[in-house]
């Protein structure tokens, strides 16, 4: 099959929800496009650059459930392709971050079907950009690892020397084994009293940034209602968050207001410093 823009597969990363910071090329190839498959994180005002004849799919994955397994959204999108149509694959942040990419690429190269990546800002960048936390800091951290929180095994992952004094470790999809990835962390040595925070609704205009202790992570996560898409920060870089306290109830309940994260500036939603 002759290699033509038509018949090509762009794998597009669609950032963390806000449109203002989709690449142009991203931007170009959605208003482009004949058919988008998406995923169920991106958000609808992305959507909406998409032509009005343009056909789009769902193919969302919730935690143990998806609309359409990875096998068929494979297949789905080479027969897209052989027909001729132009494709864009619509993928929430970065299609290599988390976003199964790799195995999309993989089967389009071996149906013989042309592939482009157009890589987005990841989930983990944007939202701590928009929380203004630095996932590196010259004088808190010097080293930063991803990693997925729910995937299955969890207790058997090697997280060891991935968070700790001078490292941050942003967990993907943990909002549901929160509590779990605690108990972990601190298992393998992780001080309870080291700063987490939790980045919900990353860059769009309900995002909320909470801070708290690894001790009360799981707990937090459970009083506040967080809900995904949400990721968790663990390292000294999350007291430089703007961010809600949610230590308080925690103090309250557990430590009589005697621990607290160190060098952290508690501030308000708005910014501002609350004593």
């Amino acid at each position: 099959m002759a290699e033509n823009a038509s018949a090509t597969v762009h794998l597009v990363g669609a950032g963390p929800g806000d449109p203002e910071l989709l690449t142009l090329k991203a931007a170009r190839l959605i208003g482009d496009a004949d058919v988008i498959v998406h995923d169920g994180l991106v958000s609808n005002a992305i959507l909406a650059l998409a032509s009005p004849d343009a056909e789009l799919i769902s193919v969302a994955k919730q935690r143990s459930r998806h609309s359409m397994p990875q096998e068929g959204i494979n297949a789905l999108l080479i027969d897209l392709a052989r027909e001729g149509r132009r494709v864009v694959r619509l993928k929430g942040g970065d299609p290599f971050i988390f976003g199964r990419g790799g195995e999309e690429v993989d089967a389009c190269r071996d149906a013989g079907v042309p592939v482009e990546v157009v890589p987005g800002i990841s989930a983990a960048i944007g939202s701590a950009a928009a929380a203004q936390l630095p996932l590196t800091h010259r004088a808190a951290s010097s080293a930063v690892s991803f990693v997925a929180g729910q995937c299955k095994g969890l207790t058997d992952q090697d997280w060891s020397g991935l968070a700790g004094k001078g490292r941050t470790l942003v967990i993907y999809m943990g909002v549901a084994t929160a509590a779990d990835i605690a108990d972990k962390l601190m298992a393998d040595g992780v001080s309870p009293a080291l700063a987490v925070a939790v980045l919900e609704n990353g860059t769009r205009a309900d995002m909320r940034t909470l801070r708290t202790l690894l001790a009360d992570l799981g707990d937090m996560v459970v009083r506040e209602q967080v809900v995904s898409p949400a990721l968790i920060v663990v390292g000294e870089v999350a007291a430089h968050a703007l961010a809600q306290d949610a230590l308080i109830a925690y103090r309250d309940s557990h430590l009589h207001g005697a621990l607290n994260i160190e060098g952290s500036a508690t501030t308000g939603p708005d910014g501002k410093r609350v004593e």
